[in-house]
């Protein structure tokens, strides 16, 4: 799965899975963090084209990686979420902290 995050310029993007649930959270985060701290990243983008589900720990996975990212003056944003996924992020105000494209 390592294949799912890639470094361009001071971005890291973040293939995010069909579903993502409490167990691909825990991947992600660390994963996400490691990069963080290793390539000096400046900006996360979430893509969400290939998930169809997204629990509670997903958006845990944002906040947390939104609260790392930020101290560094960086940002987050999400692409390629279908509707639904959408909706999720904008029920739990993640639109008053990160950009939905």
């Amino acid at each position: 799965m390592e294949e799912d995050f890639k470094v361009i310029e001071n971005y890291l993007m973040v293939r995010m899975p069909e579903e993502v649930d409490h167990h691909k959270s825990v991947y992600i985060s660390e994963t996400t963090d490691r990069y963080i701290l290793k390539e000096g990243i400046g900006n996360i983008v979430f893509d969400f084209e290939n998930t169809k589900f997204m629990d509670s720990s997903g958006i845990g996975v944002i906040i947390g990686r939104y609260k790392k990212i930020s101290y560094f003056g960086g940002k987050i944003f999400a692409v390629n979420a279908d509707a639904r996924i959408k909706r999720t992020l904008m029920i739990c105000g993640l639109h008053k902290v990160i950009e939905i494209m």
